[in-house]
Parts: structure tokens; C-alpha cells; sequence
């Protein structure tokens, strides 16, 4: 049997009115009984401290800028260029690498001259329509103007001067012409000219590169219903649905003059400041898009808030990808000199114009990883084919690629600190300082917001997981802390406290009756075995811990079910208790810990799309914890069990 665990404040003064959170521990068919927990604190009454997230590549954060909603916004302007003389040649895809690592050395000095020597404005172009007193107030930034013979025509309403005028510019793509429109976002005043403008130019798909607000500045006006309908101008607008996932949101709109329908592609996860910490989310993003878009629609609109900084980067991205793949040799500088002649500034800052040639050398490194589910099989028996000039198999030379993957030691400056490293449980495994979980500080004592954690994305949301190590004797208050903190509502525990005569897991709950740590006690309150995981009708306080048993001491589970349904059974969890951070940990936090956040990444979007991607979600947990899926063995598992689990569906439609 298995206890049920209750928490509490040791403070006797603690009110009436206090928080609960109750901790269930359920089972699979594999598992042995788990633990009911309820927690109580008054001590961590406090603020939730949201983790920093600088940049990955803080080095290249160009200064600080400021956009300020009013009339007289403007964008800082790019000096002008000492020379535009300079030859910067189309590249071969087989020197990509090879130049990155060279213009990236001494802080990108040679990528900053490259990008300082871009012109301005290639061409002397009139922005008279933009500069009209009638239409000053429709820009949205003074000095982000578009040119005359680049510029959107509106039909002219009636009796409405200069109603002709929308900030917002024809772009070429590679070998198309007119491919895009660059746009500004739109101001409340403009909104019903910009839904004209997807009218009249046939468009069906929008990217949007921009959040709403971003620093508590406007970026965009809203331009869309939450729900329902509503009329902008004589078009109508209605959601049909809305997909949420963690780099972008997609919703489809039915607009009305006579019916048409339009997808809004949101790519929510660039930050305020510089670029995305790493290009697969933009790539994901940019193969959806290209994938929606149909050949008879009209262009494709893209803006951010000013319409040339992201809104630069997201369409020269997409041209240089056509570019590599049809003539092997990318020309980032030639394009971006040629789409400034048709809107000013376009690629903003010398940090987007790296990130355009990271995303195109991953491209390039990795190629499309993603794969229909129909197509597993087949693809499963290329990896254990030999990899042609590998010397092992697909399977070992995907993995060999993972395991290049830079771990960022001058990133873990917190877990490095004196006063923490014997908080760490293995030393080669410490989180990064960028999405490490911060816990608050105990009242005078320094160094104490720290636990070895990391915040994991998933599928859907940003810290969807805690990944964690086992916690040590002396760090199981710092455990529960956490716990309390970030309202887990789930914790997956994949090791046993001790395995082949080594201590794996300090034990965190007590054997019977009330153990305490520091200021939280933890209360046994029913211990139970099943033979399948149990989700008992509970308030949203309550926490179910999950251990699972069937991991065994050397390699990995014979087989998947036992996964599939721990999976399982956290997500109904989750769904009941609201979507706070899972806690999943092993002994080290890595490699078992690693294999569960990305089957259940994998498995989700398997049910959403009928698409997975183990090779990038894998690639993605690396860049957010060392070592995550630490073994060839855990990769190859995660293949088994996403196909065990679509053998159970006959109807490969289900996933489509």
C-alpha cells in the first residue's frame, strides 16, 4: 500500500484560509503504488519569481532601443553606410559553417562590418503619399515611410481623401515577384484600411511577427475578434479556430465580402530584446506557412510592429531557403540590398542579420526532420540502415549530431557558485542560467533562490516541465519548495531511491506519519496499489506524483505501454488541475528525464498534426538542459514508442 502524503506549514499560527495543495501519487500497470501529498506553507507567501530569459546569444544583443506609442513614435535609423563598395558574395552551402565561425570570432566583428556595409537606401525613392497631412496619422512610426513606387494601392472610398494610403510595401521573393507585402501593424485607426488591403489583394495568410504589447509598449492594435464575429469597415470578420502552440499560434478567420477564408500565422516567441535564443522555432514556423499558403492566393502579408526589422528577417529567411535549395549558394546581402530598395530598413539590426544565418545553417546541418506518421516505418528502417559514408547506422549518425551540440558551460553561472555546487547531484548536469527554475530567497540568507532545475517548453506552452534531479538529503526542502512555489500539479519520478547499491533519490516523503523540511511538513495520507493509473476526483489543489517503476536499472523499458500510459495520466492530470509546470525528475535530471519530455512532446503533437520530429525535439531539450536524452539507447526508445503507440491505431486517419 501506499501512503497518502499531506503537507503543512509547522507553524501553528497558520490561517484558516490557507492554500492547499494535495499531492496523489497514481500508478500504471508497471508501476507500484504512489503517494498522496498535501502541502501547506504560509512562509513562501510571495510573488512567484519568473525566471530571467536572456538570450542564448547575449553576446550579440544589439544597445537597447525604444519604441514609444505615440504620434512622433520612430525607429531608430541605421547609420548610413561609410561605403557600400564592399563585395560580399553569394556563398556556397558547403562554406556556410565554415564563414559563420569566421565573421562570429572577436564578437561578430566581421558579421557588424558586413551589416554596416549594407546601403540604407539603395535607390533615391519619393514617400510622398506617406508624407500627405492626411495620412501621417496612419503611420505608425514617423520615420518608416513607404516608398511611392513600392507602395499598396487601396481603391479610393468615396468622398474619402487619400483613403488610397496604407503603410505597407510590395516585397519580391526569391524568383517571385510581389511575393510579400511588408506591413506595419496596424493602429486602431487603421485596422478597417488593413482588412481592406487582405481583400483586395487576394491574400489568405497573414504572419504576424510581433506580440500586441511587448515591454508594456503597443506593438500592434488587435485586429481580430477574441470571438464571434465583427465588422471592421464593410468587412466581417469571424474566428473560426485557434490553435495555441509554444512558438506560434495559428487562427483562421472567415471574413465576409462575399466569404474568404484567412489564416493568421502568430509567432509569438521572439523576445523584446535581440532574436530568438535559437532559429528552430522560426523554421518550424516558416515551413508551416509555406506549406498553407496556396499557389492562387495573393501575397502573403507579413508585419511585425514597424514592418522592417522581423518582418526583413521572416521574408529573407524564406527567400534564401529557396535559394539554397534550388542553386546550393545563399546571397543574404545581395537580397537584403535589393528588398531595402523597396522598403527602407528592411533587417533592422546586426543581431537579425546573424539569426538569418543561423536559421539557414541549420537548415542546411539538419535539413526537414519532421515526418508524416504514415512515413515511421519506412523511416525507421533507413536508421538502421548503414548511413551512407557514416561508417554506423542512421540511428547512430542522427545521434552523433545531438551529441555535437555545444553545452554552454559559462551559461551556469548560478549552479557553478561556490555556495551551490554541492546542491548539484552530478556536476556535469547543472542548469542553464537562462530558464533555470529561481525559487524565492529565504529572508536573510543569500543563496538560496537556487535548485537544480530547468524549465522545459513542450508542445503547446513555454515551462511546460520542471526537469529536475532527484533531490539530494540536504535539498529536499529546496525540492518542495519549489514545488509550492509553481504550483506543480504533476510529479513523474522515473528512478528508484536506489539502484545497483547507489543512492539515486534522496526519499522526499515520509515512510509514515509527519516528516518536516524546514518550514513545510509532509503529512502520509493514503497509500494505495493499482494496476492502472488512478486520477481521483480532487480540487484543484491537488498534486498527483507519479512513480514510475518500470525503468529497469540497466537500459531501458522492454517496452512502451508503461509510457504511453504515465503520459497519459499526467495529461488528464493536468487538464483537471490546471496547466502549472510538470516536476519530472530521475537521479541526475537528464537522460530518463530527458526521454519522458520528449515523448510526451513527440506523442502530443502526434495526436494534434499526425506529425513528429524526434530528431529536434531532442535537439531543442539539449539547448535547454545538458544531457537531456543521454543515450543512444534512450533516442532509439523514443522511436519504439512513438511507433508502438500509432500500431495501436489501425486508422492512420486519426491523426490527420
Amino acid at each position: 500500500m501506499f501512503p497518502f502524503l499531506s503537507v503543512s506549514d509547522v507553524d501553528n499560527n497558520q490561517s484558516d484560509d490557507m492554500p492547499i495543495i494535495a499531492v496523489m501519487v497514481a500508478l500504471s500497470s508497471l508501476l507500484k503504488p504512489t503517494h498522496f501529498l498535501t502541502l501547506f506553507s504560509h512562509v513562501f507567501v510571495s510573488t512567484c519569481l519568473t525566471p530571467p530569459i536572456p538570450s542564448l546569444l547575449s553576446s550579440l544583443l544589439p544597445p537597447p532601443f525604444l519604441l514609444v506609442c505615440t504620434e512622433l513614435q520612430s525607429v531608430p535609423l541605421l547609420a548610413r553606410s561609410p561605403s557600400t563598395n564592399r563585395k560580399y558574395p553569394p556563398l556556397p552551402v558547403d562554406k556556410l559553417e565554415e564563414e559563420m565561425n569566421r565573421r562570429m570570432a572577436d564578437d561578430n566583428k566581421l558579421f557588424r562590418e558586413e551589416f554596416n556595409s549594407l546601403p540604407v537606401c539603395p535607390i533615391q525613392a519619393s514617400c510622398d503619399a506617406a508624407s500627405k497631412e492626411e495620412n501621417k496619422e496612419k503611420n505608425r512610426y514617423v520615420n518608416i515611410l513607404p516608398y511611392d513606387h513600392s507602395r499598396v494601392h487601396l481603391s479610393s472610398l468615396e468622398g474619402v481623401p487619400d483613403s488610397d494610403f496604407v503603410n505597407a510595401s510590395f516585397i519580391n521573393g526569391y524568383q517571385e515577384k510581389n511575393k510579400f507585402i511588408a506591413a506595419q501593424g496596424p493602429k486602431e485607426e487603421t485596422v478597417n484600411d488593413f482588412w481592406r488591403m487582405i481583400w483586395e489583394q487576394n491574400t489568405v495568410t497573414i504572419v504576424m511577427v510581433t506580440n500586441l504589447k511587448e515591454r508594456k509598449e503597443c506593438k500592434c492594435a488587435q485586429y481580430w475578434p477574441d470571438q464571434g464575429c465583427w465588422t471592421y469597415g464593410n468587412i466581417r470578420v469571424s474566428v473560426e479556430d485557434t490553435m495555441v502552440l509554444v512558438d506560434y499560434t495559428i487562427r483562421k478567420f472567415c471574413i465576409q465580402q462575399p466569404q474568404r477564408l484567412v489564416t493568421q500565422f502568430h509567432f509569438t516567441s521572439w523576445p523584446d530584446f535581440g532574436v530568438p535564443f535559437t532559429p528552430i522555432g522560426m523554421l518550424k514556423f516558416l515551413k508551416k506557412v509555406k506549406n498553407y499558403n496556396p499557389q492562387y492566393a495573393g501575397a502573403i502579408v507579413v508585419h511585425c510592429s514597424a514592418g522592417v526589422g522581423r518582418t526583413g528577417t521572416f521574408i529573407v529567411i524564406d527567400a534564401m531557403l529557396d535559394m539554397m535549395n534550388t542553386e546550393r549558394k545563399v546571397d543574404v546581402f545581395g537580397f537584403v540590398t535589393r528588398i531595402r530598395a523597396q522598403r527602407c530598413q528592411m533587417v533592422q539590426t546586426d543581431m537579425q542579420y546573424v539569426f538569418i544565418f543561423q536559421a539557414l545553417l541549420e537548415h542546411y546541418l539538419y535539413g526537414d526532420t519532421e515526418l508524416e506518421v504514415t512515413s515511421l516505418e519506412s523511416h525507421l528502417a533507413k536508421l538502421y540502415s548503414p548511413s551512407p559514408g557514416a561508417g554506423c547506422s542512421g540511428l547512430e549518425a542522427e545521434f552523433k549530431k545531438l551529441t555535437s551540440i555545444k553545452i554552454q558551460n559559462d551559461k551556469m553561472r548560478t549552479g557553478n557558485l561556490p555556495a551551490n555546487m554541492k546542491k548539484n547531484r552530478v556536476l556535469q548536469i547543472i542548469p542553464y542560467e537562462f530558464n533555470r527554475v529561481i525559487i524565492p530567497v529565504k529572508r536573510g540568507e543569500e543563496n538560496t533562490d537556487y535548485v537544480n532545475a530547468s524549465f522545459i517548453d513542450g508542445y503547446r506552452q513555454k515551462d511546460s516541465y520542471m526537469a529536475s534531479q532527484g533531490p539530494l538529503q540536504h535539498t529536499i526542502e529546496d525540492f518542495w519548495r519549489m514545488i509550492w512555489e509553481w504550483r506543480s500539479c504533476s510529479i513523474v519520478m522515473l528512478t528508484e531511491l536506489e539502484e545497483r547499491g547507489q543512492e539515486k533519490c534522496a526519499q522526499y516523503w515520509p515512510s509514515d506519519g509527519v516528516v518536516v523540511f524546514g518550514d513545510i511538513s509532509i503529512e502520509i495520507k493514503r497509500e494505495e496499489e493499482s494496476e492502472s493509473y488512478t486520477v481521483p476526483d480532487a480540487p484543484n489543489t491537488n498534486t498527483l506524483n507519479f512513480h514510475f517503476h518500470g525503468w529497469p536499472e540497466v537500459g531501458i523499458p522492454t517496452d512502451g505501454k508503461g509510457m504511453i500510459n504515465i503520459i497519459a495520466a499526467v495529461q488528464k492530470q493536468q487538464q483537471q488541475s490546471g496547466n502549472h509546470p510538470i516536476t519530472v525528475h530521475c537521479s541526475a535530471g537528464a537522460g530518463r528525464t530527458g526521454t519522458f519530455c520528449a515523448l510526451s512532446t513527440v506523442l502530443e503533437r502526434v495526436k494534434a498534426e499526425g506529425i513528429l520530429d524526434v530528431f529536434q525535439t531532442v535537439k531543442s531539450l539539449r539547448l535547454q538542459r545538458p544531457h537531456m536524452v543521454q543515450t543512444l539507447e534512450q533516442y532509439e526508445f523514443c522511436y519504439k514508442v512513438v511507433q508502438e503507440y500509432i500500431d495501436a491505431f489501425s486508422d492512420y486517419a486519426n491523426f490527420k
